[in-house]
């Protein structure tokens, strides 16, 4: 059975931190790519990161940039998502996603559509308090 259960959600300050992890089952992760999607309060889910299966490239949403970063250990099929400097508008239902990568003009990338993604958890909440 396909699994992917994210968790380290939580409620923090303003400026604080949460890192967040995916854990997946069922499947071969080395063999996805990864994405951590988020979907606030009446918003529609928007791609914060992804890292692709291959060469480890990623890609940020640029209000994320220099803030969040995503890493993965295929060993222990884990995923996760530090998240630093946490501002309120952060505040959101963070999902993380497996999917193909993507071959663009030769180059393996990873993609931040969540319509590319084939297997997806069910989510864990982050509140950034003001």
């Amino acid at each position: 059975q396909v699994q992917l259960v994210e968790s380290g959600g939580g409620l923090v300050q303003s400026g604080g931190s949460l890192r967040l992890s995916c854990a997946a089952s069922g499947f071969t992760l080395a063999h996805y790519a990864i994405g951590w999607f988020r979907q606030a309060p009446g918003k529609e889910r928007e791609g914060v990161s992804c890292i692709n299966s291959i060469s480890r490239n990623s890609h940020y949403e640029d209000s994320v940039k220099g803030r969040f970063t995503i890493s993965r250990d295929d060993a222990k099929d884990m995923v996760y998502l530090e998240m630093n400097s946490l501002k309120p508008e952060d505040t959101a239902v963070y999902y993380c996603a497996a999917g193909p990568d993507h071959i663009t003009r030769g180059q393996v990338m990873c993609p931040m559509t969540d319509s590319e993604y084939e297997y997806w958890g069910q989510g864990t909440q982050v509140t950034v308090s003001s």
